[in-house]
């Protein structure tokens, strides 16, 4: 029997703080309507306090999860985490988030590829069920976007906040799970959306700092082209593939970069509204918690056997789209 990976359960953690368009009033030159109107966003979570990095997150959704799920740390055997904003370069993120919550008999890593590192790290870590190697892997997509924000930049600060979602991968041999992925990046894409310093090639410096280059650099219009058309022909080549039409996909679930984005992919791919998974207006732009926390929040809409597209894409540049089929009622497991 075929053997594929399904999500069989979810955890999430937004932090309390809520920073709302009427507080970026008095810290910058903009509006709610402004804001709402080119981003949809109203709020975003704001993870505060000394030494708070991403661990924090993925690792409260990772204790979610496994409380969730009644799964023991020790029968996990690899974590994955997807972000862009690790709490340091060494050790990984994943190592961090593995020893807070007890996980100890397994390995774990990093994946980066901006915005699509869940996406990415869901389909690797499907390999390793698919091919018999392991019985239970998590994915982690966890961002702390506060950190690499500058909070003087209205066209940036505006957009992203913090937060994390996980979800647990098991063997399916009743054709659920991950069926199919496109996955993809383009190298030229770096000069419009990157951070310009903090790795190997910029360390930081004096100069560095006081020239603001370890915050997000992005030229807006470029992107939002390039990540309209790519989502959507990638999400197109799925559905084409595996025989699929609007009406048998139960729901898109894009990455929540920005509401015009999300509506311009989901009209190039001819999904209508009431089928595109949205929470954008809640928490902002987590990067790579944006796709686990949708399926977090609307877990309680989703049944068994329903597709699901899921579209991401990142800066510099990467993209992709997964074709998922749920494999659980959420009945069954609340």
């Amino acid at each position: 029997m075929k053997i594929t990976a399904a999500i069989t359960g979810i955890g999430s953690y937004v932090p309390e703080y809520v920073l709302t368009n009427q507080e970026l009033e008095k810290m910058v030159d903009t509006t709610d309507e402004w804001i709402t109107t080119r981003t949809g966003i109203k709020e975003r979570r704001i993870l505060k306090g000394e030494n708070q990095g991403t661990s924090v997150l993925g690792t409260k959704a990772v204790r979610q999860l496994l409380e969730k799920t009644g799964t023991h740390p020790d029968e996990i055997e690899l974590l994955i985490c997807a972000t862009t904003t690790p709490d340091m370069l060494f050790p990984a993120t994943a190592n961090i988030i593995s020893n807070e919550v007890g996980i100890t008999k397994a390995f774990s890593y990093d994946m980066n590829a901006a915005c699509s590192s869940f996406l990415f790290a869901l389909a690797t870590g499907a390999q390793f069920i698919q091919a018999g190697t392991y019985k239970k892997v998590i994915v982690v997509g966890a961002d702390k976007m506060s950190s690499i924000v500058d909070y003087t930049d209205r066209a940036n600060c505006i957009i992203f906040g913090d937060g994390a979602g996980a979800v647990l991968l098991e063997p399916n041999t009743e054709g659920y799970g991950l069926l199919d992925q496109v996955l993809r990046t383009d190298g030229s894409g770096e000069a419009y959306l990157h951070q310009k310093a903090g790795g190997s090639r910029r360390p930081p410096t004096h100069e560095t700092v006081d020239n603001k280059e370890h915050y997000i650099y992005q030229e807006g219009a470029t992107v939002f082209k390039f990540a309209v058309t790519n989502m959507a022909d990638v999400a197109g080549q799925v559905m084409e593939r595996n025989h699929l039409g609007n009406d048998d996909v139960a729901w898109l679930v894009p990455h929540q970069a920005n509401k015009r984005i999300i509506d311009a992919t989901a009209h190039r791919m001819g999904v209508g509204p009431e089928k595109v998974m949205l929470n954008i207006q809640r928490y902002g732009n987590t990067t790579n918690g944006t796709i686990p926390l949708c399926l977090a929040d609307y877990e309680s809409q989703l049944h068994r056997g329903d597709n699901l597209i899921l579209a991401a894409f990142g800066g510099g540049f990467t993209w992709g789209s997964v074709y998922l089929k749920w494999a659980y009622d959420y009945k069954a497991v609340s």
